[in-house]
């Protein structure tokens, strides 16, 4: 899982350093992401979906489809 989060940073020409101030945090703690160091809060999760325009579930390696499902518009 933590290739495609690198690989998708990369494919973007954004630095550990930008992304990490996107989602409000360090670029080390950030860095411990991509390296397998430290598991990846749901709430992270969202926001890098959400930033790179994909599932979770491709995030986490549990498909090769890069698109992101419906939302729910009940929400």
């Amino acid at each position: 899982m933590y290739h495609r989060i690198k690989d998708l940073r990369e494919d973007k020409d954004i630095s550990q350093t930008a992304l990490a101030k996107i989602l409000g945090m360090s670029q080390t703690g950030y860095s411990k992401y991509e390296t397998g160091e430290n598991d990846i809060p749901t709430s992270i999760l969202i926001k890098l979906a959400e930033f790179h325009n994909t599932s979770i579930d491709y995030l986490l390696d549990l498909t090769n489809e890069k698109r992101p499902y419906p939302r729910n518009k009940n929400k």
